[in-house]
């Protein structure tokens, strides 16, 4: 049997082992940087980086998938989209890169000097969550209102934006530059004219971002919306409105299927193409795939990705390797 009549077998059998365990995946709990104590070596393992808000839905696949597949490692980490896709994915150094925005232009150029080819595919969606102190007087915000709070040279005061607000500085708690939760953030809802404030506390883990904001009632902060559920006895979050005519409306995972929420997002993993000849890569993002829209998603409190989708991006899959 050749090597490709191998990798074909390989990938049924693992085909037929993600089936049989769809149903089992929710129960599993979220984990830090998963990885299977096994002794595979380099081409037994799986290494996945990117966004912080995809990571908890890696580290609960990644968890269930070596579970079933004893031997192959897959480890995750949560290095930001724009710090995942520069300095591990399109180097060569991971195989897989979780996003909370689409590839950049210059991110494709980056990876194709050196001989990546990113596959794209959505593997849900995202409600973009603005949060403040459980005890804090504001319950709905404008993007507008938003862009005066986060824009460099804007609002220092609560009052400066809303003369009912509180007459106390703005503390403010986000992602670094670094991260597709930033960029989506400034390119929506601050806009082309303008520039996101340097001078705030930042930080990929949204765990610090959640003890900063519950720490204090002048602070705000932003992440994505499984951080916000996970603490939600801890934080209150924030109605959005796009403009001051629309209703205001609050975070949820069906506000943000059904397209009311504004600040609603798709989310990503990009994988290389050159690693999907590693069976262990191909049978994981097969695997993650079929897995994207079931309860597992919803239970880390994202939006899963529909049957077309995830048809969709079976048949992507295949054809990579065709």
């Amino acid at each position: 049997m050749t090597d490709t009549e191998m990798g074909r077998s390989g990938r049924s059998v693992s085909r037929r082992k993600v089936l049989a365990t769809t149903g089992a995946v929710g129960a599993l709990s979220l984990a830090g940087c998963t990885e299977n104590t096994g002794n595979g070596g380099d081409n037994e393992r799986v290494i996945v980086t990117g966004s912080s808000t995809v990571f908890p839905v890696s580290d609960t696949l990644a968890e269930a998938f070596m579970a079933e597949n004893d031997g192959v490692n897959v480890t995750t980490d949560s290095t930001g989209t724009g710090g995942g896709f520069s300095n591990n994915f399109c180097p060569g150094d991971s195989d897989i890169n979780g996003a909370s925005r689409p590839i950049q232009d210059a991110e494709v150029e980056s990876c194709n000097e050196n001989g990546v080819e990113p596959i794209e595919f959505q593997i849900g969606a995202d409600a973009v969550t603005m949060a403040v102190h459980n005890d804090s007087p504001i319950d709905c915000v404008s993007y507008d209102e938003l862009a005066q709070i986060w824009s460099e040279d804007g609002a220092e005061m609560w009052s400066d934006v809303n003369s009912d607000w509180p007459d106390e500085e703005i503390e403010r708690y986000g992602p670094p530059s670094t991260s597709g939760t930033f960029d989506w953030f400034r390119n929506n809802v601050i806009g082309d004219n303008g520039s996101h404030v340097t001078q705030y506390e930042k930080t990929e883990n949204d765990n610090e971002l959640v003890q900063g904001i519950s720490s204090s009632e002048n602070a705000i902060g932003y992440f994505g919306y499984a951080y916000y559920r996970e603490n939600e006895d801890e934080l209150k979050a924030l109605e959005i409105k796009e403009s001051e005519d629309d209703e205001c409306t609050a975070p949820s995972l069906d506000a943000a299927s059904e397209g009311t929420y504004p600040m609603a997002r798709p989310l990503y993993i990009y994988v290389s193409q050159e690693s999907l000849d590693r069976d262990p890569v191909y049978n994981f993002v097969e695997f993650y795939i079929e897995q994207s829209s079931t309860d597992t998603i919803t239970d880390v409190g994202y939006v899963p990705a529909n049957d077309e989708q995830v048809e969709s991006n079976l048949e992507k899959l295949e054809s990579a390797t065709n």
